[in-house]
């Protein structure tokens, strides 16, 4: 197969996964990783090496959109990215020095367990929050935006800000010891846990990301895990895609999102469990 058909089938691939991804607020490498590192014949490393770099990518190409719109809080997403950009340098020294089989065993039994989580719990597009804790009182940790799918202006605000930055300090050594961003960790964190709207904990979701990923890419840059030839034209394909995700985010509703969400992880889990195992080569 001539050479330049990996980069192409990169690109096209790429561009549909962050179309999904930004609306879904998981980053582009939760997706990018387990369909990646799959389906195309390249080190799980070199992966994982693009996988944070894809993630931050769509998330800076969303970044605009989404902070026009309301949708992304700084101030929710920087003492939160914080800690997890921290953390996230010590979760990639541990995935480096892993087997290639032991992390896509653990990377496919990781994403299943997302699925999982996502299928038992029920994400309240809306969450009653009756008053903030101290702390995000304190960090001024609330807002305003204009539901795009109902026209409705919703004020919003959040609690156990706490115990969220001890959950995203755990999220952070996941996200680069996978390579997989861990956006898919931060929506039920911020929607679940802290209280925010569904739509405003996926744009910020995006806003974290982007630092906790470019804390943990430049271990793997520094380890020579990044190859141009699957990170360029992967990168290219998922900015792309995300502008047009950022505008979908207005107009989804959150059910559906989490419903085209669930169908990909389920699929690449399975694929990626198969792969580690040997099962499913």
């Amino acid at each position: 197969m001539p050479w330049w058909v990996w980069p192409l089938s990169l690109f096209v691939a790429c561009f549909a996964l962050g179309i999904v991804a930004v609306p879904a607020g998981i980053g582009g490498g939760t997706l990018f990783v387990p369909i990646v590192g799959s389906f195309f014949p390249f080190h799980l490393d070199f992966v994982r090496g693009a996988g944070l770099l894809v993630a931050l990518a769509s998330a800076l190409a969303a970044a605009p959109t989404l902070l026009r719109g309301g949708l992304a809080s700084l101030r929710l997403a920087l003492p939160l990215a914080l800690l997890a950009s921290a953390s996230s340098i010590a979760g990639a020294l541990i995935g480096l020095a892993m087997p290639a089989a032991a992390v896509q065993t653990a990377l496919g039994l990781i994403v299943l367990g997302i699925v999982a989580l996502m299928l038992v719990s029920r994400n309240a597009e809306f969450p009653r929050v009756a008053a903030p804790d101290r702390l995000s009182a304190a960090l001024a940790l609330n807002g305003v935006f204009v539901d795009g799918a109902t026209g409705q202006r919703v004020d919003w605000q959040v609690h156990r800000s706490g115990t969220g930055l001890v959950v995203f300090t755990g999220i952070g050594v996941l996200a680069g010891m996978f390579g997989i961003g861990a956006g898919w960790a931060n929506v039920p964190a911020l929607n679940l846990l802290m209280g925010a709207p569904l739509k405003v904990a996926a744009g910020s979701s995006g806003l974290v990301l982007s630092l906790v990923d470019s804390s943990a890419a430049w271990v793997y840059v520094n380890q020579g895990a990044v190859l141009p030839m699957i990170a360029v034209p992967s990168v290219l394909g998922m900015m792309l895609g995300a502008r047009i995700g950022a505008r979908l985010l207005h107009v989804l509703r959150g059910a559906v999102i989490r419903r085209m969400v669930i169908a990909l992880l389920l699929f690449a889990g399975v694929r990626a469990l198969g792969k580690g195992t040997g099962v499913w080569p």
